[in-house]
């Protein structure tokens, strides 16, 4: 994987898209930070790559999630401490 800055794709746009194609991934940055991967895909296979980059994406967010919980001792908490916060919450939501 290789790493494309913004201005290397404005330059060089043709060799990035033809890279792309035959399977290459590009991390594009801005300013010497990520902004977007580029990954290829084929045409017949749009739906099926958007549907598994938003699973991945769903997956890293529940695992940060989760470990959010453990490092804040929240994966310890009982049923009954579960619903009473949730009572709590709605509590404070009502007008």
């Amino acid at each position: 994987m290789r790493f494309v800055t913004v201005r290397d794709l404005r330059l060089r746009g043709r060799e990035i898209w033809k890279a792309l194609r035959e399977g290459e991934e590009a991390i594009l940055t801005h300013n010497g930070s990520p902004v977007a991967l580029l990954i290829g895909v084929q045409e017949d296979r749009l739906e099926e790559t958007l549907r598994l980059i938003r699973r991945a994406r769903a997956q890293a967010a529940v695992s940060r999630m989760r470990e959010h919980a453990r490092t804040r001792g929240l994966d310890k908490m009982s049923d009954g401490d579960i619903e009473a916060e949730i009572r709590a919450a709605r509590r404070t939501r009502r007008p």
